[in-house]
């Protein structure tokens, strides 16, 4: 995959609620600017250290999965709503932090959600979105799993009662 182009928005998405939130943002950020989204995917195959790399056949497999994947993600998010933007969809082979950053260098922006799959990990290297934020060369929105619209909505504003100290001593 080679870098986007500042009309692109790239969005990291990894099957997480918070990276499908992240692209269900970028795609209505996407429609409102008349930008791309490049939606991407980033994965590594080492079978010494990840369990799903150690059963796959190949390479390969993984990478048509996780593409399989990606359009899947790309469609559901089309589906909630957002359809008229443009999107490219796309796997790269590296580590999500520096692949992400790697990708999206001429990019008019990096969309990331909040929280990804795993949360060991990321107590033991850091995570994603804090390696994007420090290392990016274009501008980072880190999304909530839940945007604003799809929380409950606030509750009325109440009054306070008046506070009245006791005597004092």
């Amino acid at each position: 995959m080679t870098t986007a182009n500042e009309d692109e928005i790239v969005v990291g998405v990894d099957g997480s609620a918070g990276s499908a939130a992240a692209l269900r943002w970028a795609l209505g950020e996407a429609r409102a600017s008349g930008r791309t989204v490049t939606a991407l995917r980033a994965w590594t195959f080492d079978p010494l250290a990840d369990l799903e790399s150690a059963v796959s056949r190949s390479a390969d497999e993984i990478a048509a999965r996780y593409q399989h994947e990606l359009d899947e993600a790309v469609a559901q998010a089309r589906a909630g709503g957002q359809p008229g933007a443009p999107v490219r969809t796309g796997t790269v082979d590296g580590a999500p932090g520096p692949a992400l950053v790697r990708a999206s260098a001429g990019a008019a922006m990096l969309v990331l959600g909040s929280h990804g799959h795993s949360r060991v990990l990321r107590m033991l290297v850091g995570s994603v979105s804090e390696y994007c934020l420090r290392q990016s060369r274009c501008p980072v929105v880190i999304v909530p799993a839940r945007t604003a619209e799809e929380r409950e909505p606030l509750p009325e504003e109440e009054a306070a009662p008046a506070y009245f100290p006791g005597p004092l001593l």
